[in-house]
Parts: structure tokens; sequence; C-alpha cells
């Protein structure tokens, strides 16, 4: 018990936070950077690490405003497709709340610096039945076309993969 309380506490002390990249730039704002035209490569990996799929998307999103308006449509290279259509509001000079149809309750969203952190419940379909998987996203931006994402998706508090994903701004 003593050395779980251990791991748990070196854990939260080293988990990262937005505001730790408040510095850094180009700096990120996803009402801009998602506006238009996107394309994106990613892969899935299995907790081990292994790489278990595939996928290119194309991505189009509207900012009236308030709200960016973003359409994705995944192709994996087992010829699934999905469609995802995120409504991502500004909430704050550093915050954003997300809503998507696959989305369990409300996404959470906070960017500072080239940063932008994304945390949601994403129901997916396994065996004939949808199971929530959390997601704890992060967007990088390399320069003004470039972004980097990493998210780690985790079920009852354990890791069960990993997503990297590549975007390239029209």
């Amino acid at each position: 018990l003593l050395s779980f309380i251990l791991i748990v506490l070196l854990n939260s002390c080293s988990e990262m936070k937005p505001e730790d990249y408040k510095n850094t730039k180009p700096i990120i704002k996803i009402e801009e950077y998602f506006q238009g035209k996107v394309k994106a490569w990613g892969m899935l990996l299995s907790r081990s690490g292994q790489v278990k799929r595939q996928f290119t998307a194309n991505m189009n999103g509207e900012f009236d405003g308030q709200n960016l308006i973003l359409d994705e449509t995944f192709i994996w290279n087992d010829g699934e497709k999905q469609e995802r259509r995120w409504i991502i509001k500004k909430v704050g000079d550093n915050r954003y709340e997300g809503t998507a149809p696959d989305v369990d309750g409300i996404a959470k969203g906070v960017s500072y610096g080239s940063a932008f952190k994304f945390e949601y419940k994403l129901l997916i379909p396994y065996k004939d039945k949808k199971i929530k998987v959390k997601f704890d996203d992060w967007i990088f931006k390399q320069d003004e076309k470039t972004a980097i994402n990493k998210a780690i998706l985790t079920k009852f508090g354990f890791k069960v993969g990993e997503l990297t994903v590549f975007f390239i701004k029209d």
C-alpha cells in the first residue's frame, strides 16, 4: 500500500501543466490554427507501444467569433471511415469547452504558449457496445503550418493506448 501511495504521489508531482508552456512560441490559438483546411496523419499505439492502426484525416474548421466548428474525416488503414464534428467554444482567455456526438460530457481545453491541452471521454465502439476512454490530449504548435498531437488514453486510470498525430495546415 505504501508503494502504491508513493507511486501515485510521484506521478502527480511530475504531471505536465499547460501553464508550464506560457512562454513558449509559436503561440497556438486553436480557433485560428484549425480555421480552414488541415491535413493529419496519425497512429494508434497499444499500451506497450506497438502500432495498432494508422490513419489520415481531413479537417475543415470555421470560427464564428465564439465557436470553432471542426469537421474531421478519418480514414483508417483497415478501411474504416470515421467522421466527427466538434463544436469548441472559447470560454475565457485560455479556456475552451467542446462537444462532439461521440464525446461523453464536455471536453475541457486549456491553451498557453505553443501548447493546447484537451481532456475528454470518447465513446469508442467495442464488441457491439461503446466504452468510455479518457483522452489526455496535447497539441504543440511547431510553426505556422505544423502541429504535433500526443494523447494518452486511459480506462479506470490505467493507460490503454497512445495516439500520435501530425497536422499540416493548408
